[in-house]
């Protein structure tokens, strides 16, 4: 496994991150809305938003004296990249035991 994507599930496997990913999925967020749609501390939120950020997950726009948060998607390709990969291992996996079960005799 890459460094990329250990990177990438280390930060997501923190619940509030996680949950801030699936904010973001619907649009850009400031820390402020974030915090109150999650119910949680705007400091506890910039805190999970700074892993986010140091991991490549998010990406951060200054505009005034706002901090508006939106998703990256390279991580997000590459973690889907990953998981196809073991697609064509399983799919053989299930051919070997359909050709398996086929083989065995039919009880009438």
């Amino acid at each position: 496994m890459g460094v990329k994507i250990t990177t990438t599930m280390n930060a997501l496997a923190e619940p509030n991150r996680l949950h801030i990913v699936e904010l973001l999925r619907e649009g850009p967020l400031t820390v402020g809305e974030i915090a109150e749609r999650l119910g949680l501390l705007q400091p506890q939120t910039s805190k999970h938003l700074r892993i986010l950020n140091e991991s490549g997950l998010v990406e951060v726009q200054p505009v005034a004296n706002r901090r508006i948060y939106k998703l990256r998607q390279q991580p997000f390709q590459d973690l889907d990249h990953w998981l196809e990969s073991f697609q064509g291992a399983w799919q053989e996996r299930f051919d070997r035991l359909d050709d398996y079960l086929s083989g065995l005799p039919k009880k009438d």
